[in-house]
């Protein structure tokens, strides 16, 4: 995260967060935040670039995306009971809410601002909102796990889950963008469907292949690669049908570690999400060549978000 991107965050908690304690928290939060990799705010400025925009305002725009991502970020880590070491998770739980409370009022707050200053964007407060109720329809759906049976559901689920959180950061890119048409918007929507989804893929391989607390299978989740083995375990690793089931405990089934990452490797679930990931990469880039856009922006944004699975496609 850009340093200029941290700097308009931390001057949106000064000017709605007063309290010091919880502003105080919330900046922690930031700063956890910016010490990853975290590319929500460049999607979001190359997406108005490449479509022509030169708003004065895309690094505010650029900084409460982040902001949004890091809030949703911080409610699936609640949810789902991990990253235990991020410190929204070691402080106390009733600090956390206030703490998501302030950030989504302050991204409120501030995106009215900004559109103050172009009423014509003000169907943008609908459709940022219509695109984050997708991504908690997709996430209600992976908490209650039974809505995914087949890879059609699954596909589904993370199209809401994971795509809707890179529409947001494109949407967001459209401010005031000159090329940001219903069109464009349209092809920009399935091709963030389409990289929400190589991403989704390409973390599932990777939590499948680990076998500690943040691994799918412990969890029983029914991703990807796990539909794969579960359809093809029989005669080869019974046990997680039994545990998917509810035949095997927890810990019956950590008994059986080096047989389930032998299967893991051998059933072939990676080469085949492998597969299915290329697909989605040659849609992808199918949509993005009717893209309008300027240089170099429409190459850096291809670059940020799903240039690196065509070595997996």
């Amino acid at each position: 995260m850009r340093s200029e991107i941290i700097e308009v965050m931390n001057e949106l908690l000064d000017e709605y967060v007063k309290a010091e304690p919880l502003n105080a928290l919330l900046k922690s939060f930031i700063a956890d935040k910016a010490a990853e990799h975290s590319i929500w705010g460049d999607i979001t400025e190359y997406s108005h670039r490449m479509l022509g925009g030169e708003s004065p305002f895309i690094r505010e725009i650029a900084a409460l995306t982040e902001l949004l991502i890091l809030t949703l970020d911080i409610v699936d880590d609640v949810q789902d009971r991990d990253n235990m070491e991020k410190p929204w998770m070691r402080c106390p739980q009733e600090q956390t809410i206030n703490a998501i409370l302030a950030f989504l009022m302050g991204f409120m707050g501030k995106l009215g601002q900004l559109v103050e200053h172009s009423p014509q964007t003000v169907p943008m407060i609908q459709e940022t909102a219509r695109i984050v109720s997708r991504a908690i329809d997709g996430q209600h759906k992976d908490l209650l796990g039974h809505c995914v049976e087949s890879e059609q559901d699954y596909i589904a689920v993370v199209q809401e889950k994971s795509g809707s959180l890179i529409r947001l950061a494109c949407y967001m890119g459209g401010f005031d963008a000159p090329q940001s048409d219903a069109a464009a918007i349209r092809l920009m929507n399935e091709l963030a469907d389409c990289i929400g989804i190589m991403a989704q893929i390409n973390n599932d391989v990777k939590d499948v292949q680990r076998y500690d607390l943040k691994n799918d299978l412990l969890h029983k989740k029914r991703t990807l690669p796990i539909l794969y083995m579960l359809a093809h375990c029989d005669g080869k690793f019974p046990a997680l049908k039994l545990f998917y089931e509810g035949n095997m405990s927890t810990e019956q089934f950590l008994r059986h570690k080096p047989e389930c990452l032998a299967f893991v490797a051998d059933s072939g679930c990676i080469e085949y999400c492998r597969i299915i990931q290329s697909l989605y990469y040659n849609r992808a880039e199918e949509l993005f060549s009717k893209i309008p856009g300027r240089s170099p922006w429409k190459e850096k944004f291809r670059e940020t978000t799903f240039a690196s699975y065509a070595l997996d496609s």
